[in-house]
């Protein structure tokens, strides 16, 4: 037996391994800038590490999921939610025979572009980016792989595999982009799609833990909800009637994220062995997306999520702190556009190639929610009377 593992012999495994309409890593179409392959990895293993190492990832650590970092060190953050999304995407990948280097390269990608203090801040942004070519987070992750990030000699940006990309593009590319865009006619690779519903499985679950922790959700409320009802009544009966009331939400959230993650699986083989595609083209083709659960636990599903959005997301000690976060984004938004000798040098060197307005939008997108307080009561107090 050969004791090295090389990428040809990782490619050449994944031929054995991988389903026909799984992305093989030796089939990708490249790069935006041509490179040689590594020696050790494949294309997609190398995606990987390029984000995992990058400083946008890092920033996730201090960017808002749903509650803002100092509320708690329990809840997740935005590093905290990618890592459990890329975690259910391998597990998806893995029981169908997908590349699950791929999966886990897009899950970790995906939220690179998120702004400051979750969806408020995107908002927030997207308001002031109206006329201006708009903001979304799936287009900034785009832009911190293909532009934002500075680590390499000969091009900007991660410079990651097209695949990865198109994964992370997610929701159509009709926008200027300095980078050729993936062609996003029909479907994504299954990978992608894996990667997308695993996000959704993920933020479901783990924000209604964290509702439930901090008491802003109350686990009666929830008995309306049937998917959690039946969830929590067998995990009841599993774990014994008297289970710690921690204990007993810690195991239905566990049991509600085996049952989705079972069921999307279970209902996409079956998708997939009536269709049999002979390859990836053949998924691109296809009509709808195959990655879905059945119908039962899509209704299950979104159920559950506009509980979140009626008593979580939309929660009065929510909905404070968020009036709070969008106060401060577009103070500081008009500190920078009334002053642009207040950013930052490398900043302002980028009015020239990439426009002031887009500029300033990159910045504030990339900010942890620590450091737009800490900028904020900076820069508002020196322009205090």
């Amino acid at each position: 037996m050969r004791a090295l593992r090389d990428r040809a012999a990782y490619e050449a495994e994944e031929r054995e391994r991988l389903a026909p309409w799984a992305v093989a890593s030796a089939a990708s179409r490249g790069r935006v800038v041509p490179e040689p392959e590594h020696p050790l990895r494949t294309a997609f293993q190398r995606d990987r590490d390029r984000v995992l190492h990058s400083r946008a990832f890092r920033r996730l650590e201090y960017k808002t999921q749903v509650f803002v970092h100092h509320e708690g060190d329990h809840y997740r953050n935005r590093l905290t939610h990618t890592l459990e999304g890329a975690q259910i995407a391998r597990t998806i990948a893995r029981a169908l025979r997908l590349n699950e280097d791929l999966a886990e390269a897009i899950a970790l990608a995906h939220d690179l572009g998120h702004t400051p203090f979750g969806h408020a801040g995107e908002r927030v942004l997207a308001k002031l980016m109206r006329g201006a070519g708009g903001f979304d987070h799936n287009r900034q992750s785009l832009r911190v792989v293909d532009l934002l990030e500075e680590r390499y000699p000969g091009f900007r940006g991660l410079n990651l595999s097209y695949e990865t990309r198109e994964g992370i593009c997610k929701h159509g590319g009709g926008f200027a982009h300095p980078v050729p865009l993936p062609d996003r006619r029909g479907q994504t690779p299954l990978e992608a799609q894996v990667a997308d519903r695993a996000d959704e499985i993920a933020y479901t679950n783990h924000d209604l833990d964290d509702g439930l922790r901090s008491g802003l959700v109350a686990a009666a409320q929830l008995d309306d909800v049937p998917l959690w009802r039946e969830t929590r009544r067998a995990t009841r009966e599993r774990v014994g009637a008297d289970a710690p009331e921690p204990v007993l939400r810690a195991q239905t959230i566990v049991a509600l994220i085996n049952r989705l993650v079972t069921d999307l699986v279970e209902a996409t083989a079956a998708r997939l062995e009536a269709l049999a595609p002979r390859d990836v083209d053949g998924v691109r083709a296809a009509e709808e997306r195959l990655v879905r659960p059945t119908p039962a636990l899509e209704k299950g599903l979104r159920e559950l999520k506009e509980f979140l959005y009626r008593n979580l997301y939309f929660h009065p000690a929510v909905v404070a702190t968020t009036n709070d976060a969008e106060r401060v984004l577009e103070e500081l938004w008009d500190v920078y556009r009334e002053d642009p000798a207040r950013l930052p040098a490398q900043v302002q060197a980028r009015f020239d190639e990439d426009g002031a307005v887009r500029a300033i939008a990159d910045y504030v997108a990339g900010m942890t929610d620590r450091f737009a307080l800490a900028e904020h009561r900076r820069l508002t107090h020196a322009h205090a009377p």
